[in-house]
């Protein structure tokens, strides 16, 4: 069976995503709009937010009842600089419409935040609106390389996501340029936010210069200053889609506006 190697809760989702997609397959694509730079966004100063949108997930259940183009919307406003929207629909409650609703929305960068199973998709995330696409090495595995390429050939970013040493090491000689960190042990989807920053150390020890992204369980601004100087952006999805002022999170979670003091 395809994608047997991947145990737990992550595994029935990508095995169930590539049941999906393969009917799929060489279907035709609509042109794929002119889209901003996702790397560029993250390569600002300071640290970035990618902001996610985001209904609901394995770990949490339910977490928000939202329009996604009025999130990301506030969200912009707020001072995100990407916009990650979950498409997945049984897990997470999203859909491509997500997608498109939030690229008609803003003028931001956006990820598709879905499990990648097959090339096809990265061309369809390009063909949605998506500046980049997420890889999980702890489903591809050796095979980051292989989708690494196809996203280049797509013309899509690819933000390649790691969470213990052993994936680093194969994300790294895969040539990733965006290393996400997740904090979020994929089988047991437990927390540990001392995660991102050691292995983000370690990336740089081995010689990593690309950007990094630190991603799940942020909440608070003081959670995030351990990232400053070593991360280039933070991933945040459920604490900003749980608030329902959406603006206002974002400011304080970055320490910006009038309610970052309070």
């Amino acid at each position: 069976m395809r994608w047997a190697h991947v145990p737990g809760v992550l595994g029935e989702i990508v095995r169930r995503r590539w049941e999906e997609v393969l009917p799929l397959v060489g279907s035709p694509l609509p042109e794929p709009p002119a889209v901003p730079s996702f790397g560029g966004a993250l390569a600002e100063p300071g640290l970035s937010l990618i902001a996610e949108v985001k209904r609901k997930s394995p770990s949490q259940g339910d977490i928000a009842q939202l329009d996604p183009a009025q999130v990301a919307r506030q969200y912009a406003e707020g001072g995100a600089r990407a916009i990650s929207v979950l498409t997945e629909p049984h897990y997470f409650a999203g859909s491509d419409q997500d997608l498109r609703k939030v690229r008609g929305a803003v003028n931001l960068p956006l990820l598709r935040k879905d499990f990648t199973v097959h090339p096809y998709q990265l061309a369809e995330a390009r063909s949605l609106g998506a500046s980049a696409a997420l890889l999980i090495v702890a489903v591809l595995r050796e095979e980051t390389a292989s989708f690494l390429e196809a996203a280049h050939q797509a013309g899509i970013e690819a933000l390649v996501e790691v969470h213990d040493e052993a994936e680093l090491e194969i994300a790294l000689e895969a040539g990733a340029t965006i290393l996400g960190v997740n904090n979020r042990d994929l089988t047991t989807l437990e927390i540990n936010l001392e995660t991102a920053p050691r292995l983000g150390r370690l990336a740089r020890q081995r010689g990593y210069s690309g950007l990094l992204v630190a991603e799940s369980g942020y909440g608070r601004k003081e959670e995030i200053v351990p990232l400053e100087g070593l991360f280039d952006a933070v991933l945040v999805g459920t604490s900003l889609a749980r608030s329902g002022s959406w603006r206002q999170a974002v400011e304080v979670l970055m320490g910006r506006g009038i309610f970052s003091q309070q």
